[in-house]
């Protein structure tokens, strides 16, 4: 049985779509991820393009979505969310997991990097948790 994801921030531009990339990337078939934000920008951040572009995942396929353009694929074994704190809605799920990462907007690439390269660990933790 497939798990569902998902991975929520504020805009939907940076950390939850790395995760969405990442989810998929280790999960494979097995996976179905999916993110949102809580007032999604409208894009994605061309450092996270560019960031797991780097790692050969073509992140400028994604969108930038609201948790409305989501919650018809509810419930979800787990919904991960990152710093979006109050405005962070409930939504369907056997699990909530709240990771603390910075938003790396604004970071420099070396920077934004070690927060991908985090977001990694934290998926594969959670996967093999799942």
């Amino acid at each position: 049985m497939k798990k569902k994801l998902l991975f929520v921030c504020i805009e939907n531009s940076n950390r939850s779509q790395m995760s969405q990339a990442f989810a998929k990337i280790l999960g494979g078939e097995d996976v179905e991820a999916y993110s949102a934000g809580s007032k999604p920008s409208g894009i994605v951040n061309p450092k996270a393009i560019a960031a797991m572009k780097e790692l050969g995942y073509d992140l400028s396929a994604h969108d930038s979505k609201s948790l409305d353009e989501v919650k018809e694929f509810a419930p979800f074994d787990a919904v991960v969310t990152m710093g979006c704190g109050d405005a962070c809605p409930w939504m369907p799920a056997k699990r909530f997991v709240d990771w603390q990462i910075p938003d790396p907007k604004h970071m420099e690439p070396a920077q934004f990097n070690e927060v991908r390269d985090l977001i990694k660990e934290k998926v594969q933790a959670l996967l093999s948790e799942l």
